[in-house]
C-alpha cells in the first residue's frame, strides 16, 4: 500500500510520498515520486499501484519526453495527455498478462506543476483507466493509495488560502496518521515544494528518526487537547456523579460549528 498526497495552494505545491514497499511479508523502501524536466519547468509523478507498471509508464513518458522541443512539455495538459498515452499503452500490453497472474493494473498517478505556458501551478489525478480529474480551489488537494485515514485532517484544516508553510505540516500530519492506522505504510518518507514566488522546486528526504520531535509533539498535544474538551451531554447520563460537573462550551465563533 501507499500514501501520496499533493496539495495545491495560493502559494505553490506540497507534494509527499511514503516509502514503505511491502511484498507479502517481505518490506522494504523505494521512492515513489519523480521530478521531470529541468528548473524551473518541472513537474512531478507520484504513484500507487504495482511497481512494475509504474516503472515502464515513466520509462515510456521520458522517452517521449525527450522527443519533444527542447526536451520539455509546454503546459501541464500536455504532460497528462502524455502520461495517460503511455498508461494505456502499457495497459495494451501487459494487462492481459497480469490478470492472467491474478495481478490487477492498478496504477492510480498524482502529476503536479507549472510549465512554460501554464499561467498557475496546478496538479491531476490520473486513474488506471487513462481518464483524470483536476484538482480545484475548494477541495485543494489529491491523495491516492490509503486515503481514508490521513483525509480528516485535511479536510478540516486546509484550504487554498492555507499558507505553504502550514500545507507542509499538514501534509505530514495527514501521512502521520495514516503511518498510526495503516502498516502498509511508514518511512522514509520524501517531500517537495513549489514556490509561485521564485518558481524553484525544492525537495527532502527524511527517515523515522529525522522527525521524532515533531511526532512527539503532535502525540503529546492532540492528547492534551482531547482532555481539555469541555464534557459533552453524554457525562450527565454516562458517568457516575457527573451531574453537577458537566460543562459547557464556549461560544461558537464561526457560523458553521462543525468547522
Amino acid at each position: 500500500m501507499t500514501y501520496c498526497v499533493g496539495i495545491r495552494v495560493r502559494q505553490g505545491l506540497v507534494a509527499l510520498a511514503d516509502g514503505r514497499v511491502t511484498t507479502g511479508s517481505q518490506m522494504a523502501s523505494a521512492r515513489k515520486v519523480t521530478l521531470f524536466g529541468e528548473d524551473p519547468h518541472r513537474f512531478f509523478i507520484m504513484t500507487s499501484g504495482l511497481r512494475s507498471v509504474r516503472d515502464k509508464v515513466l520509462a515510456y513518458l521520458a522517452h517521449d519526453q525527450d522527443l519533444t522541443t527542447d526536451h520539455s512539455f509546454a503546459r501541464m495538459l500536455d504532460a497528462v495527455g502524455a502520461f495517460t498515452d503511455c498508461l494505456r499503452r502499457v495497459a495494451e500490453e501487459d494487462e492481459e498478462a497480469l490478470t492472467k497472474s491474478e495481478l490487477t493494473f492498478n496504477l492510480h498517478a498524482i502529476i503536479g506543476g507549472q510549465l512554460s505556458q501554464d499561467r498557475a501551478p496546478t496538479m491531476f489525478l490520473i486513474y488506471p483507466e487513462g481518464n483524470w480529474i483536476e484538482v480545484d480551489e475548494r477541495t485543494p488537494y489529491l491523495s491516492i493509495g490509503a486515503t481514508t485515514y490521513g483525509k480528516p485532517i485535511l479536510d478540516r484544516a486546509l484550504s487554498y488560502d492555507t499558507e505553504i508553510r502550514h500545507a507542509l505540516k499538514l501534509a505530514y500530519l495527514s501521512f502521520d496518521s495514516t503511518r498510526f492506522s495503516s502498516t502498509d505504510v511508514g518511512f522514509p518518507i520524501d517531500m517537495l515544494s513549489y514556490s509561485v514566488e521564485d518558481r524553484r522546486w525544492r525537495e527532502d528526504h527524511f527517515a523515522y528518526d529525522d522527525l521524532v520531535d515533531e511526532r512527539q509533539w503532535w502525540n503529546r498535544n492532540i492528547t492534551e487537547l482531547a482532555e481539555r474538551m469541555p464534557d459533552g451531554p453524554w457525562a450527565r447520563s454516562l458517568l457516575a456523579g457527573s451531574d453537577d460537573r458537566v460543562t459547557a462550551f464556549p461560544s461558537a465563533v464561526s457560523d458553521d460549528p462543525d468547522r
